[in-house]
């Protein structure tokens, strides 16, 4: 039963995971296209920088007798071997590669290592710089520009390249601090989303204890300030609760008129066979009794069957257990008959008094016919909304083979095997008229015991 509680839908549960999909998609979205528009702006920023070491390069350099003559740059990390910071001039060899011409010291014996698609894609542009990564004399990541410019009518590729680490060292910082902002931004909406969910779902969750209420006896309708969404399920279900009512009086009227009926005919001819003694008057007075015997158990269960589906009505089991105890202790005084029993505090039947009176009433009644002297009686809630009552007695009890005979659920009161209690089959039946269930076990006093479970009344 958990498990299929668990993967019922729950409007809650839905709204709550659609509200945070999209936000989390969008948060998600948000932060990988800031993290690659930063990422973008610092390269550009960077490729900037080269670009203008480039045009100092271009600036400066001369071409004499077709010797290369680069300026005399005053940078210092272009002068220290390895530094990080490259530059070179070449040009397109023979072969269509990229042949160095002149370099700047830091590259020392090295070359930049450019892209073979470089010279085509420079030709294709000549008056943009191309931008790509790579490799420097260290294996470090480098960043480089290439620009192609002709001097002296000599094409010329004129490249510089720098470490660049420092961006990727930016970029992962940026991204650090964006995604622990956007996780405190996902967890602030995964609150607030709950929250919001909760707040607007809150006229569900009162309407339902309004249901509840009602359906457990503690109001006739519902009474509750709805929205105008919900107003129109409320006053449907006040109209439903109404019909139902109605119908059940209807049933109520019924069955009052039916024994009124009936009895009166019954009575009539029990009383003219007492009159005329004979054969034929014994054997219609003995008839007449059980037609009686069937009229009053099958109204009793109409009766029961039409008060449980009706609105709920509390019962105070102390009450209606104390009230029975002591009226049995007088009825088999000469028995010596001790009823022992107890209740849990603020137990209640949901259900009518004269229901229980009939239900408790019947069992501790035929326990103290076949008890020896001693009747236990335990009432005990079980959960929210359903209870427990046990009868035990020190009788002979019952045989197991007949338990289910006498309970047998439509059984006739005269096919009852003597000694397993005339009011049992009675008992089942009003048991199960208020969607309850009978028992019959063993008792620890040594006779039968009998275990009723029924509806429980919220406290």
């Amino acid at each position: 039963m958990a498990g299929e509680g668990l993967r019922r839908p729950s409007l809650a549960r839905r709204l709550v995971l659609l509200a945070l999909g999209w936000s989390l998609t969008a948060l998600v979205v948000s932060a990988v296209v800031l993290a690659l528009l930063f990422q973008q702006e610092a390269l550009r920023q960077f490729d900037l920088t080269l670009t203008n070491l480039i045009d100092n390069l271009t600036a400066g350099t001369t071409v004499e007798q077709g010797d290369v003559d680069a300026p005399a740059l005053t940078d210092e990390r272009a002068l220290r071997a390895y530094s990080g910071r490259y530059w070179e001039i070449g040009e397109r060899a023979p072969n269509g590669a990229l042949r160095a011409i002149v370099r700047s010291r830091s590259l020392w014996d090295s070359e930049l290592h450019a892209p073979p698609d470089l010279i085509a894609r420079l030709a294709a542009d000549p008056a943009h710089a191309v931008g790509f990564n790579t490799r420097g004399p260290l294996n470090e990541h480098l960043r480089a520009v290439a620009l192609q410019s002709t001097l002296s009518g000599r094409p010329l590729i004129f490249l510089a390249a720098e470490d660049r680490s420092p961006i990727d060292r930016d970029v992962s910082a940026f991204i650090g601090y964006t995604a622990g902002f956007f996780l405190l931004l996902g967890a602030g909406l995964v609150a607030a989303v709950i929250v919001q969910v909760r707040i607007g779902l809150r006229p569900l969750f009162t309407l339902r204890r309004e249901i509840a209420d009602v359906r457990r006896g503690r109001a006739e309708r519902i009474e509750g300030d709805f929205p105008t969404e919900l107003t129109p399920l409320t006053e449907e279900l006040n109209a439903l609760m109404a019909h139902n009512h109605e119908v059940v009086e209807r049933q109520r009227t019924h069955v009052g008129n039916l024994a009124h009926a009936l009895k009166t005919p019954i009575s009539v001819m029990i009383t003219e066979a007492a009159q005329r003694p004979g054969p034929l008057a014994e054997v219609v007075s003995r008839q007449a009794e059980v037609m009686r015997q069937h009229v009053d158990h099958h109204l009793r269960r109409a009766r029961a069957a039409a008060r449980s589906r009706s609105q709920g009505e509390r019962t105070d089991v102390s009450e209606v257990l104390d009230e029975l105890a002591r009226t049995l202790e007088r009825i088999f005084i000469d028995k010596g008959v001790a009823i022992d029993w107890d209740a849990d505090e603020d137990l209640a039947f949901l259900g009518e008094r004269q229901d229980l009176m009939e239900i408790a009433g019947n069992a501790m009644e035929n326990a103290c016919k076949w008890c020896a002297a001693k009747v236990r009686v335990r009432a005990h809630a079980r959960g929210a909304d359903r209870m427990d009552l046990s009868i035990e007695d020190d009788g002979p009890g019952l045989p197991p083979d007949k338990r289910e005979a006498v309970v047998r659920r439509g059984a006739r009161l005269d096919e009852d095997a003597p000694g397993s209690g005339l009011g049992l089959s009675i008992l089942d039946e009003l048991a199960r008229a208020y969607r309850g269930e009978l028992k019959l076990g063993d008792s620890s006093l040594g006779g039968l015991r009998v275990d009723i479970e029924l509806p429980r009344a919220a406290a």
